[in-house]
C-alpha cells in the first residue's frame, strides 16, 4: 500500500512535500519491478532539477533504470548511505531508501503529481 500523505509519478517515483522541500524516492512497485538494487548514481548537491527529465540512475539484478525529477528546482541534500548500501531501497523504499531533496522552485508542478489513489489506479491499468 503506497503512503496517503505522498504524491506520486507515473515514472513511479514518491514526493513527499515539506514546505518548499520535496523529498524524493522510488515506490515499492518500482523497487519490487526492480529486484535487488545493488548501485545508485545520485546528482551533485546544487545541480539544478527539471521536472520530468533524469536526475538520477538506479541500478539492479535485472535494469538500469533513470530517476525523473519530479519537479523543478535545486538539489540541497542526497542520501549518501544508499549509495554505500543500495540495498536499503529494497528494505525500505518510503523511509530511509529516500534518494534526494529537492528545494521546490515552483509548487504548481507538485500539484500535477498523483495522489497513492491515483497512483494505485495507474498502476493497475499499466500492469
Amino acid at each position: 500500500m503506497n503512503p496517503k500523505n505522498l504524491k506520486y509519478t507515473k515514472e513511479h517515483e514518491w514526493v513527499k512535500i515539506e514546505g518548499d522541500i520535496a523529498v524524493v524516492g522510488v515506490t515499492d512497485f518500482a523497487q519490487h519491478e526492480l529486484t535487488d538494487v545493488v548501485f545508485v548514481e545520485l546528482p551533485a548537491v546544487g545541480k539544478k532539477a527539471t521536472a520530468s527529465t533524469p536526475i538520477a540512475v538506479i541500478e539492479s539484478v535485472k535494469s538500469v533504470s533513470d530517476i525523473f525529477a519530479p519537479v523543478s528546482g535545486e538539489i540541497i541534500e542526497v542520501n549518501n548511505s544508499i549509495v554505500d548500501a543500495p540495498e536499503i531501497i529494497n528494505k525500505d523504499p518510503y523511509g530511509k531508501g529516500w534518494m534526494l531533496k529537492i528545494k521546490v522552485e515552483d509548487k504548481k508542478e507538485a500539484e500535477q503529481l498523483l495522489s497513492a489513489e491515483q497512483y494505485e489506479e495507474f498502476i493497475k491499468e499499466a500492469h
